[in-house]
């Protein structure tokens, strides 16, 4: 293995490529000797850019590309955003490093100075059902005089913001760790308001980064020194609750944990029908299966 050149896959976007690069970073930092290259592939998710995703697949689109590049031996890993990896992986593939999560919080961006109070309607970009179901709850605090409208938004974060400025939206919900990871955190161009993971439950997975790769390829070693513990125990919990639920992104779903000394705290929230359903449990680190389970009978 000793002139082996690890190839890494991951979308074209300008948040996949800085993504990947922190897996490059850290590999480079753990001291494997080997280096590291991007292989760049465009997804049936980026292509397609006119439809909600879950009227041609749904989270999929993002990993299928990545997935027969990784079975047919053209990659050796790829970088996801894990809250992208759907339900069930490939045979043969799994997920072989989750880093430590980032900043997992979503966020209100608007252009600078606009503010948002004394309009009679305020139109939210975003296409994701979860965030949708919960901006327009919480708009009837926030803006009480305005009726909240969601309209759908997608593309990567930068034809986003593009949209936003162009006056397309009154403002549009992005997550606070790809603003991080693309250095747009202090970007005076806009305001950011950010909304705490207990009153806006984040998407499973959101802010970790989780890297896929071929079981028993003998490379797992490889990124090993990558794993943060806590974040593949969440990661686990929280895809186990979404497992449990059936759930893909035909429905608003948010479920997020996180470790609280020797305690495990999940929050959920979903729709079922007309009701909103909210979950908020407590658990020891060795009760996860029960957790998990505790959650989707709450959510369901």
């Amino acid at each position: 293995m000793k002139n082996k050149i690890i190839r890494i896959g991951t979308r074209r976007s300008a948040l996949a490529v800085a993504q990947a690069n922190l897996v490059v970073e850290a590999l480079a930092k753990a001291g494997t000797g080997l280096p590291a290259e991007l292989v760049l592939k465009q997804t049936e998710g980026d292509r397609i850019l006119d439809k909600p995703l879950l009227e041609f697949g749904g989270k999929g689109v993002f990993v299928a590309e990545f997935e027969q590049a990784l079975l047919q031996g053209e990659i050796d890993f790829a970088v996801h955003s894990a809250k992208d990896l759907p339900m069930e992986l490939e045979e043969g593939l799994g997920i072989v490093a989750v880093l430590e999560r980032g900043d997992p919080r979503d966020v209100l961006v608007t252009p600078a100075s606009s503010g948002l109070s004394g309009k009679k309607e305020i139109v939210i970009g975003t296409s994701s059902l979860r965030r949708k179901l919960q901006i327009e709850e919480m708009g009837k605090t926030m803006w009480p005089e305005a009726l909240v409208r969601c309209e759908n938004l997608r593309g990567n974060v930068t034809t986003r913001l593009s949209k936003l400025m162009e006056g397309s939206f009154d403002g549009i919900i992005l997550a606070a760790a790809g603003l991080k990871r693309l250095g747009l955190w202090e970007d005076s161009r806009y305001d950011y308001h950010c909304f705490d993971c207990e009153s806006f439950i984040p998407a499973g997975g959101q802010g970790i980064l989780a890297v896929e790769g071929r079981l028993e390829s003998g490379l797992e070693a490889v990124v090993k020194p990558l794993e943060d513990e806590e974040a593949r125990m969440c990661l686990a919990l929280e895809r186990k609750i979404l497992k449990l639920l059936n759930a893909g992104c035909h429905e608003p779903i948010g479920v997020y944990s996180r470790v609280k000394g020797k305690e495990v705290e999940v929050l959920g929230i979903s729709r079922r029908g007309e009701e909103i359903k909210r979950i908020h449990l407590r658990g020891g680190s060795g009760e996860l299966d029960e957790l998990a389970r505790l959650a989707a009978e709450g959510l369901s």
